[in-house]
């Protein structure tokens, strides 16, 4: 059982789930949660689908009402860690106040990785990561025409589905030759792109935006490296994000493309933890070492410190899954494919419903789903058993994929 107050610095996912897990767990000493946004700790996933095309207001994305953190204890602090003394256990503030601690958990997260070509600061360009960034685009897409959207992975595709349901014209530009390369099979990024195709969203691949076109300030289109000007009064950028660990590092931390971690969530410093997108961790699952940005990693990790905080400490071994909702498709993964070497299909392309299955050398690595939930909670089952079927069931419709798991 730790001794001395928790602090927790970032109120995304990751630390909003420790705090209430802690309290959960008995913990009775202070907590506190610091949190550098104007706003109640809340929900991400909706910020580039339902708050983008919907009316409501912020409220309805806040894990908890404010009254959460009064009758929990739980000191919200509306400010920004700005540096740490590791030998006095103590933090300073950006307002100039400090902290001290018994035990620190860094869950700052990341941020957005910027483009940097020519115009990139206009304000005509706009990126998503925040509830600020989501209310911003919700006003420029309501009185937008055209958007062009730059990266085509979960985020850029997710906003490109929001914006062209809400009737603007859409081009995405991406690097790659297919959508999503880095994260999904070709089965599965085949079917999205003809998916949004369809939608009537252009997306230009092998390409990339060299600058930003404006006139007097006011963005109108972009240039690709091909040599093709695109017009438009919006970009969207979504190439991904960089961990936060600069906090860690200028601390004397070892940090690497994340804040290393052991298999138990801590840094070299056993006062101080990592969890969430900011953090890389020793996996007994995988063998060496995950940076992964997903809810499910965020809130898992969390709620394994709060236990080995309270007196119950585990090596983490989570298993990972994501969701990414694009249009009128909910695509789930379970599992890491990387490596895979085979895939089967099960279901049907043609109706829009069907698994992709991915397997090294015969056995199950994860299952990528598109409208199939049921073999996506099968997967997270299974997998979690560290159990596997062989490519022959999985490609048999007839068998029985809940007997299985018996």
């Amino acid at each position: 059982m730790t001794q001395g107050p928790v602090i927790i610095a970032g109120a995304g996912h990751a630390g909003f789930q420790l705090a209430a897990s802690l309290r959960q767990n008995g913990f009775s000493e202070r907590i506190a949660l610091v949190n550098d946004e104007g706003h109640l700790p809340y929900q991400r996933p909706p910020l580039s689908k339902a708050y983008l095309k919907g009316t409501g207001g912020p409220d309805t994305l806040m894990f908890r009402p404010e009254k959460f953190y009064h009758d929990q204890t739980v000191d919200l602090i509306a400010d920004r860690v700005t540096s740490i003394d590791r030998a006095a256990r103590k933090l300073a503030l950006a307002s100039g106040a400090s902290l001290d601690y018994g035990h620190l958990v860094l869950a700052t997260g990341a941020r957005n990785r910027l483009l940097d070509i020519p115009n990139a600061n206009l304000d005509g360009v706009r990126y998503l990561r925040t509830l600020d960034d989501s209310e911003a685009l919700r006003h420029r897409i309501a009185s937008g025409q055209h958007v062009i959207v730059i990266g085509a992975g979960f985020i850029g595709l997710e906003f490109a589905a929001t914006a062209r349901a809400k009737g603007l014209e859409v081009d995405v530009v991406e690097l790659a030759a297919r959508v999503m390369a880095r994260a999904v099979t070709a089965e599965i990024s085949e079917f999205s792109q003809s998916q949004h195709a369809a939608a009537g969203i252009r997306i230009h691949f092998g390409v990339q935006v060299t600058s930003i076109e404006n006139d007097g300030g006011r963005v109108t289109g972009v240039s690709l490296s091909d040599g093709r000007h695109l017009q438009a009064d919006l970009v969207v950028v979504g190439v991904g994000v960089l961990p936060n660990v600069e906090l860690a590092a200028e601390a004397g931390l070892p940090v690497a493309a994340g804040i290393i971690v052991d298999e138990l969530l801590l840094t070299a410093d056993p006062n101080i933890s990592a969890v969430g997108d900011c953090a890389l961790y020793a996996s007994p699952r995988f063998g060496g070492s995950l940076r992964l940005e997903s809810v499910q990693n965020a809130t898992d990790h969390a709620r394994s410190v709060a236990a080995r905080l309270t007196g119950d400490a585990k090596p983490y071994d989570g298993l990972p899954w994501f969701w990414s909702d694009q249009g009128p498709d909910k695509l789930q993964m379970v599992g890491l494919t990387t490596g895979y070497d085979q895939v089967v299909v099960r279901g049907d392309r043609g109706a829009g419903a069907f698994s992709a299955f991915c397997y090294k050398s015969g056995r199950l690595l994860g299952i990528e789903s598109v409208n199939r939930a049921g073999d996506h909670m099968f997967g997270r089952r299974l997998l979690a058993a560290n159990r596997s079927i062989t490519p022959e069931q999985a490609a048999d419709a007839s068998f029985d994929l809940k007997g299985a798991l018996t």
